[in-house]
């Protein structure tokens, strides 16, 4: 859209959108000028909807980046859920949770998924975060009660227990968000099926019924554990969470790389979700997941950035990979075989399919209207800049189509292209030079 009004109501949704030959265009633009709320773009300047981040693990932001070399159990017990038990400690958890929404924010997450850990402080706190810092998100209090897979040191002490803090979890994030149309919502959170006992999955099946809570989980996540679950269950993640009442309208199942046909089936009948998360798929999943035919089949499918499994806070980047994974499904890696062996033909997304997994996707995978710029959808908006100091975008007008400059920014566009970053109609990030430009412009 060109030189178009975007009118955004009180309550930060878009209520209607304006053409330059409206009769009313001038009258209402001279009049937000004069109230003193017309943002315009300048020169080199584009209005993108907010990023939408379905799969992030957030007491792990001190751990990106590091120990990816070790397979998916190794990782786990030795480095992560040590890392996770910390956040016992409240004035930890509130210095790194502070620090990871407000660096998600001015990469333009402007909705975002997130499993804290097992405390109940800590977790609430992450909560409050994101209410102060004005990020859309959904928060879980991390259930797991296993001894045969959890540690002593960082594990729910019974079903019972994690099963009832859970609900007191749910009832103190909808006090403090409020009920009508809360920015922050409670998600009921099995870390995954072999974490959890039978009773634990079956009470927190239970909890998602009488509460009304969306749940999120892994699901077929790598080799391991999803042979942990055949060998467990006699059946897939999909419908052993389907057996225990956790696959539901809006369930979000992080990765599922090895659902078969039958458990795609499930997840569109049940109108459940999959958070795609390809980077850290290629480093624990030992697999690609089919996202080509889960949009063929009407799945719904956004991405996620599975920090620290996935080493990028950018969604962005998860366009990136989601274009490459979706590639090397297409064509193959071995160059010994034939080309029309080597990999699984009518695979490959465009460019416009992995934007729209980020935004408008990840947005029907959570039941909201956010992701795209229409009426009645919440007005989350990044302002990217192609000329912001540090771009690695060359642009030429005279060059670039519109369609150009769409493939750019997804494909080039890092966090200083984004200059400010809007959730429900309010600035919640701007850059240091945007802010810079603001402060000189009030002198």
């Amino acid at each position: 859209m060109e030189d178009v009004l975007i009118l955004v109501d009180a309550i930060g949704r878009i209520s209607e959108i304006l053409p330059r030959d409206h009769p009313r265009f001038a009258e209402i633009k001279a009049q937000a000028e004069r109230q003193g709320n017309l943002t315009e773009l300048q020169e080199g300047q584009f209005l993108l909807p907010g990023l939408v981040d379905l799969h992030i693990h957030a007491p792990q932001w001190p751990q990106l980046g590091k120990a990816l070399d070790a397979p998916l159990e190794v990782w786990l017990q030795r480095y992560t859920f040590p890392l996770e038990s910390r956040y016992a400690d409240l004035s930890f958890a509130r210095e790194v949770y502070s620090a990871l929404v407000e660096t998600l924010l001015a990469n333009g997450t402007t909705t975002a998924v997130y499993f804290a850990t097992i405390h109940l402080e800590a977790s609430l706190a992450l909560a409050e975060i994101c209410l102060a810092k004005g990020q859309r998100a959904f928060v879980g209090k991390v259930a797991m009660d296993d001894a045969r897979q959890c540690p002593d040191f960082y594990r729910d002490a019974s079903a019972s227990t994690a099963v009832n803090e859970t609900r007191a979890f749910i009832q103190s994030v909808r006090d403090r968000a409020g009920e009508e149309d809360p920015l922050v919502h409670p998600i009921i959170t099995p870390r995954f099926i072999p974490s959890c006992t039978d009773a634990l999955l079956e009470g927190l099946g239970k909890l998602a019924e009488e509460t009304g809570c969306l749940v999120q989980t892994h699901c077929s996540a790598s080799d391991w554990e999803s042979n942990f679950v055949q060998e467990r269950f006699g059946a897939t993640d999909t419908a052993v969470l389907s057996q225990f009442g956790l696959l539901r309208e809006n369930t979000i199942l992080a990765h599922s790389n090895f659902v078969t046909d039958e458990d795609l089936a499930l997840i569109r009948q049940k109108g459940a979700a999959i958070a795609h998360c390809p980077l850290s798929n290629f480093y624990f999943a030992n697999a690609v997941f089919p996202l080509r035919a889960a949009l063929d089949k009407c799945v719904r499918v956004g991405l996620g950035s599975d920090i620290s499994a996935g080493h990028s806070p950018s969604v962005l980047d998860g366009c990136r990979h989601a274009l490459l994974a979706s590639r090397a499904r297409h064509s193959g890696i071995d160059p010994h075989l034939p080309p029309e062996e080597r990999g699984l033909a009518g695979s490959t997304i465009s460019v416009a399919e992995a934007f729209w997994l980020a935004t408008v996707g990840g947005g029907e995978a959570l039941g909201l209207p956010i992701g795209k710029f229409a009426p009645g959808f919440k007005f989350d908006a990044l302002v990217m800049d192609l000329n912001a100091h540090g771009s690695n975008i060359n642009w030429l007008p005279d060059l670039d189509t519109i369609e150009d400059v769409f493939q750019k920014l997804v494909l080039n566009a890092t966090r200083s292209n984004i200059v400010m970053t809007w959730v429900n109609g309010a600035v919640v990030a701007r850059s240091s030079a945007a802010q810079m430009r603001d402060d000189q412009a009030k002198q």
